[in-house]
């Protein structure tokens, strides 16, 4: 058993410790720069306000328009300055949009167009077309799809972007600086193994990152296990020590694994859960209905007048930078978002007051109707559960509002949902299933309790630590494997099974 375990670590080593170095590396650049990505705040600030002068053709007229049945979210936005309705199917998959003036809709964004569109977005600042593309290195994101093919935009501001304009609605739906393209190839792009994507070998791209972490966790636990059989806890070796090597990479590689070697079995492992290898943290069963805790579908005929919505919300001092049309608890309602707070309002203008919690209750209860309620909670602040992360992080772009409703039900997955009192919006739904994946990601991935992430930079200073001890023990992984392979060159002597350089000298 002891010489098949040695055999597999050896040989597991020499195959995946470059990679793991890789990824130790690369983990330590993303906690500072991430993947790059547009954040709502970040769309709505290169957005200008609605004009309602002359503006807009009905909802109805516009969604007759856009030929797109079922459009389940309505929103109004601009685009080159240009009020432009977007309408979606609700699953990411097809976007329509109509200009909002003419009430024609846009069948296609040419280039030209796109550039306007970036200009006027970067305050005009200068701007050069550099390419018309279906996916490149920053934009691999699912939520592009919809989107392709994409415009790509640099311009010439103090953060050297670029920005990527989307073929469908005209908009522009993602921003990359030149910080996030520098240090994005160190860090996010190697991390996520992004060689993979967009080649020959994209359709296999997620099944490499799940053997490839498969792999480096049997590489870490065998690592652990031989690691103890060589550490003698009961008296030393020859040389005084309890470890068997007595100098060099070897002795720091068995230190650096006795010390730190959960941890990077953990993170490995944590790094695989975050791929929902084979769906196991999908939740059987039936899934919570939304559109059962909207109360309906959305009408057009409770729209309004969107002109005269604006210039009742330009006159009040709230200039709308964009509207989205919502169902909530059976009524319709208008979230207008200005670029400094969001809020609700009926198709008139007049502020919806924050729902009651009965209110909150009776529809939430909709989502799950053979299951109860059995349990509620006020939160107001974050928990191991409920919390926000920086822009940059994977999460970061997810609004986390306080005060919120968190209710939890009985049904067989044990489903919990927090509801924005404010808006009545569902801001998170999970059953056991995805909080069992808060904790084998999320938190073994980055250690992401809001007391740690309050605490910093003791955060950073543990991240940063273990991630050395990581990347060290990897790094010394490569030189001893890099040993081990020129010892099978041709007429250089080799060691005993079993036996390093060290032992050899006892």
């Amino acid at each position: 058993m002891k010489r098949i375990l040695y055999l597999l670590h050896r040989w597991a080593g020499i195959a995946l410790c470059l990679v793991m170095a890789l990824w130790f590396l690369s983990g330590m650049v993303m906690l500072y720069v991430g993947y790059p990505k547009l954040t709502p705040a970040e769309q709505l600030q290169g957005l200008p306000a609605l004009d309602g002068q002359g503006c807009c053709v009905p909802v109805a007229q516009a969604l007759q328009a856009s030929g797109l049945e079922g459009a389940s979210q309505w929103r109004l936005s601009s685009v080159a300055g240009q009020p432009r309705y977007i309408f979606s199917d609700g699953r990411g998959k097809r976007l329509v949009a109509v200009d909002a003036r003419s009430g024609q809709r846009i069948a296609s964004v040419s280039a030209d167009q796109a550039l306007a569109a970036a200009r006027h977005f970067a305050q005009e600042a200068p701007a050069e077309l550099l390419a018309r593309v279906e996916e490149d290195a920053w934009t691999h994101s699912k939520a592009m799809d919809p989107h392709r093919p994409l415009y790509r935009v640099a311009v010439a501001d103090e953060a050297q972007r670029w920005l990527y304009v989307s073929g469908a609605t005209g908009e522009v739906v993602r921003d990359a600086s030149f910080t996030e393209r520098s240090w994005g190839w160190l860090g996010a792009w190697l991390h996520w193994l992004y060689i993979f994507r967009g080649g020959a070998l994209d359709a296999w791209w997620t099944d490499i990152v799940i053997w490839l972490s498969i792999s480096g966790g049997v590489l870490g636990l065998s690592g652990l296990v031989v690691g103890v059989w060589r550490w003698r806890f009961k008296g030393r070796y020859k040389s005084g020590s309890r470890s068997p090597y007595r100098e060099g990479f070897a002795r720091w590689h068995h230190i650096l694994g006795l010390g730190g070697g959960v941890l990077a079995l953990t993170w490995v492992l944590s790094g695989l859960f975050s791929m929902n290898p084979w769906k196991v943290f999908e939740a059987p069963g039936p899934k919570p209905d939304r559109a059962a805790y909207a109360g309906g579908p959305l009408r057009a005929d409770q729209a309004g007048d969107v002109g005269a919505l604006l210039r009742r919300l330009a006159s009040e001092g709230q200039p709308a930078r964009q509207l989205e049309w919502r169902r909530v608890a059976g009524e319709m309602q208008v979230l207008v978002q200005t670029g400094a707070a969001s809020f609700a309002v009926d198709s008139t203008g007049e502020r919806r007051l924050p729902l009651s919690e009965e209110a909150l209750r009776e529809a939430a209860a909709r989502l799950l109707p053979q299951a109860r309620i059995v349990e509620q909670e006020w939160l107001q602040r974050y928990d191991a559960y409920y919390y926000s992360r920086e822009p940059h992080t994977m999460t970061g772009q997810r609004d986390r509002p306080l005060p919120v409703l968190r209710l939890r039900f009985d049904d067989p997955q044990s489903h919990w949902v927090v509801i924005d009192p404010a808006s009545g919006s569902i801001v998170q739904l999970s059953s056991s299933r995805q909080r069992t994946e808060r904790w084998l990601f999320a938190f073994l991935h980055s250690f992401d309790l809001p007391p740690l992430l309050n605490t910093r930079p003791l955060w950073d200073g543990w991240m940063l630590g273990f991630s050395l001890a990581g990347l060290g023990l990897s790094l010394s992984g490569v030189v001893l494997g890099w040993r081990r392979l020129r010892r099978h060159e041709p007429g250089r002597s080799r060691p005993a099974f079993g036996q390093s350089g060290a032992e050899m000298r006892r």
